[in-house]
């Protein structure tokens, strides 16, 4: 009885384990910058701002395009996969906005990465 009991709760342990590790659907809107940019920057104190006017040229850069994108939304950035990254080059590409690309991600998010599923501009008054 006492194996059983025990073989139970090992199982169930490791099944919770597993379903917190599940990936997160989530639903953000951020600034867009590109990962040479982000790490470069990332502990400035005025980071935030920085983001907020990052030039979409500069994105675009050989260098910076070829580093990937993130979002840096809710004061965390989140790198942004394989396909958000080509949805995000082909934003900057098509945007008429020169600084400071806010949009709006759809994905799941696993660690600080987000497998995106839907990655659109949102158009700021700013």
């Amino acid at each position: 009885m006492t194996r059983r009991l025990l073989a139970f709760g090992i199982i169930l342990t490791v099944a919770s384990v597993l379903y917190a590790q599940e990936n997160k659907s989530i639903k953000i809107s951020g600034y867009l910058i590109d990962n040479a940019c982000a790490s470069a920057h990332v502990k400035d104190a005025d980071f935030g701002d920085r983001v907020k006017k990052h030039s979409t040229s500069c994105a675009l850069m050989p260098n910076c395009e070829g580093s990937g994108y993130a979002v840096f939304a809710d004061g965390k950035l989140y790198k942004l996969d394989k396909a958000g990254n080509d949805s995000a080059e082909g934003l900057l590409k098509d945007t008429d906005t020169k600084n400071g690309v806010m949009v709006a991600v759809e994905g799941t998010l696993e660690g600080d990465t987000v497998h995106v599923t839907k990655l659109t501009e949102v158009k700021t008054t700013e």
